[in-house]
């Protein structure tokens, strides 16, 4: 993906003539774009307004833009720092982000309910997001068999397999063991996680890349070509240490920053300093995951993020281009993940609306049935959904983050009652519904 850089405020002055310099200062503030943050690759094919030029028009820009931005402690390989702004679109998405993923935010009983089995509705969310995220990565396995790989705890049968499951162990990690403090040693850990048995160099998972070392430079995915040189590896300790630090900062420090920002801006420095070997995307985007958690965006554990990523990987790719090519101005980059966390939100919850329509439906069938826990009304909604559907210990277990003997005893349970049938595949017990569930669930409710 190539962009032409942009040229910066002072390589227009220095280039244009007195006169035209004097125009723009007296072009009017309308011919500023208000719909859309421009780069200058995009500006530079428009027409511009009457009476400019492209290189007028974008040095009227730059100097609208030069005094709203606001300095990062995240710099280039020469100190130049990185910088943000704020505009009405993107302030009007952080406060719908805050409305719907904070606080005492009310939702519906598929998520927050013990008895709708909110427990393995976040299983779940984590089994998307680490399938989604090691497909965008590379990984080539199904979803179909990748929640079939996580829902069993097999161990994975190849590259592919193992991204997918040592994501998931990564996402548990970030969930349950990282706490509120971020250190380089919690990066390098993750990392760890994140890549363990899938590298070259089975030494580089946990570490960062060494002096002497090639660094690992980010290509297009269509020509191939790098797109991204990422500092060198003897500035790596300290910018990991800075990253840290960014993302420790209290709100209530001098400098205040959006939790949501300072979110997407510590998942794009690491992917920007690009300090491991591999798996730089993945650890990125769980550390995203972490800070939006710690700072009370719970509701973010259940969006399908890398799934929206996915859909559209060059603008992803081209977002990240965009700030590097501009002076570092992030802003690029934070429009669009702010864009895809708001669709991300609106599909989790049409999601949750039809899936709350489902299970109340298959209430009304079990009603008065005081025999199910939430975790066999949970298995039993997704076996009305899924007749074909094929339960173990293991796999109940894994779903449920339940002891093997407690998920033996549920199937064994629903076994009995009737409403699965019990079966031996090779050496393990397999249960799958009776063809009749929906209405034997219909004469247990009368």
């Amino acid at each position: 993906m190539y962009l032409e850089k942009a040229p910066t405020a002072e390589e227009l002055i220095e280039k244009l003539d007195a006169d035209e310099v004097i125009a723009v200062v007296r072009a009017p503030k309308d011919v500023l774009p208000t719909d859309r943050y421009l780069h200058w690759d995009k500006l530079r094919r428009l027409d511009p307004p009457p009476g400019l030029t492209a290189e007028q028009w974008w040095l009227k820009i730059k100097g609208a833009r030069a005094g709203e931005l606001r300095a990062l402690p995240l710099g280039d390989p020469d100190g130049k720092p990185f910088s943000y702004g704020l505009l009405d679109p993107m302030l009007r998405r952080l406060h719908y982000i805050d409305q719907r993923c904070s606080g005492e935010v009310a939702m519906d009983e598929v998520v927050t309910s013990e008895r709708q089995a909110g427990r393995r509705f976040l299983v779940n969310s984590l089994m998307e997001e680490a399938i989604r995220s090691s497909q965008l990565e590379g990984a080539t396995t199904s979803r179909h068999k990748a929640k079939e790989l996580l829902r069993t705890g097999r161990k994975p049968r190849d590259r592919s397999e193992r991204m997918i499951a040592n994501n998931y162990r990564a996402l548990q990690f970030m969930r349950d063991e990282m706490g509120e403090t971020l250190t380089p040693a919690l990066v390098l850990e993750l990392h760890r996680i994140v890549t363990e048995g899938t590298l070259k160099d089975p030494s580089a998972a946990g570490r960062l890349q060494r002096p002497g070392e090639e660094r690992v430079a980010v290509f297009d995915r269509d020509d191939g070509k790098p797109i991204h040189k990422p500092p060198p590896a003897e500035q790596l300790p300290e910018r990991v240490q800075l990253l840290c630090d960014f993302a420790n900062e209290s709100d209530d420090g001098e400098r205040f920053v959006h939790p949501v920002i300072r979110a997407i801006l510590l998942h794009f420095w690491l992917a920007y300093d690009h300090p491991f070997e591999d798996g730089n995307g993945r650890t990125a985007r769980i550390l995203f995951f972490w800070l939006m958690r710690i700072r009370g965006y719970w509701l973010t554990e259940y969006l399908p993020i890398s799934r929206f990523i996915r859909k559209a990987p060059a603008k992803y790719a081209r977002a990240f281009v965009e700030t590097e090519t501009d002076e570092g101005d992030t802003t690029y980059f934070l429009i669009h993940q702010l864009d895809v966390i708001e669709k991300a939100i609106n599909d989790l919850h049409f999601y949750l609306q039809r899936k709350t329509a489902e299970v109340r439906d298959i209430e009304k069938l079990i009603h008065g049935t005081e025999y199910l826990n939430g975790r066999q009304l949970a298995l039993l909604t997704d076996a009305v959904r899924n007749p074909d559907a094929v339960y173990s210990f293991d796999s109940h277990a894994q779903s449920h983050r339940v002891s093997h003997e407690t998920a033996r005893s549920d199937l064994r349970s629903l076994a009995g009652a009737g409403l699965l049938i019990q079966r031996r595949q090779g050496r393990r017990h397999v249960f799958e519904p009776t063809p009749d569930i929906a209405s034997r669930l219909k004469e247990s409710s009368q």
